[in-house]
């Protein structure tokens, strides 16, 4: 309450040419204690105009990984899919022939995302060549595709650059995401690149979705670091017990 009666007693104080300004930028984001330009807040992720996509993320597919470690790129998944969840992102995934030897989708997405929305195709390669899929994109409202998936050079390039060059603002989670060689995925990062698209991992998503400890649910955001960054747990830990000490030594 307190933040919203600043909020609203700055806006009556500014100039007219201010307040124009003011309005061209997009609504506050609450706990922070510089609400940045419209062209500050472009720069960095907006959550509540993001689509997590989730493509091909199937037990098959994962043997034919070399690009990254089969247990980092399955804990980054699902850290991913945590991550909309906890700011509220719709997530929608998807598989290519769930029924073959591709396999089917990870066990534990499902357990990760609960509210998570499946999209099956019908053997189109590229999910954005699916109706159904891109009509699940296009009900949420949003602009900004936050992609992830296997292979990278394929199943994940395909849709961004399809879904970039249809108007979309679209990121790769490339740690969340394998290819069959580090060149493939290092060859179409390039492409991928020079058409726009933008490269992140499940780090900085985290990171960009959070913004701010100065918020209610930081306690979730912080359980979520510790999750996908076991060596910011520990810091975690060696500073609570630090704190304990020193709390018993002033007694």
């Amino acid at each position: 309450m307190a933040l919203a009666s600043l909020t609203a007693l700055a806006a009556l104080m500014i100039e007219p040419a201010q307040a124009q300004e003011t309005r061209d930028t997009k609504p506050a984001m609450p706990g922070l204690s510089r609400q940045p330009s419209a062209a500050a807040q472009g720069a960095l992720l907006d959550p509540n105009d993001t689509v997590v996509l989730l493509l091909d993320h199937q037990t098959g597919l994962f043997q034919t990984v070399k690009d990254v470690p089969i247990r980092e790129l399955r804990a980054n998944t699902v850290a991913l899919a945590k991550i909309a969840e906890q700011a509220r992102m719709p997530i929608i995934y998807t598989a290519s022939e769930p029924g073959g030897p591709n396999g089917p989708i990870m066990d534990e997405l499902a357990a990760a995302a609960p509210g998570a929305k499946y999209v099956g195709r019908k053997g189109e390669v590229s999910a954005w060549d699916n109706d159904d899929f891109v009509k699940a994109v296009e009900a949420t409202g949003r602009k900004t595709l936050v992609m992830a998936g296997v292979w990278t050079s394929v199943c994940v390039a395909f849709p961004a650059l399809q879904a970039k060059a249809d108007g979309y603002k679209v990121y790769v989670v490339m740690d969340a995401s394998g290819d069959v060689s580090e060149m493939a995925s290092d060859v179409m990062l390039a492409r991928m690149t020079q058409a726009g698209i933008i490269p992140m991992t499940t780090n900085t998503m985290l990171s960009e979705s959070h913004r701010t400890w100065n918020r209610a649910d930081a306690a979730k955001w912080g359980a979520l670091y510790a999750e996908l960054v076991p060596n910011y747990r520990a810091v975690v830990e060696s500073y609570k017990k630090a704190q304990d000490v020193a709390k018993g030594s002033t007694k």
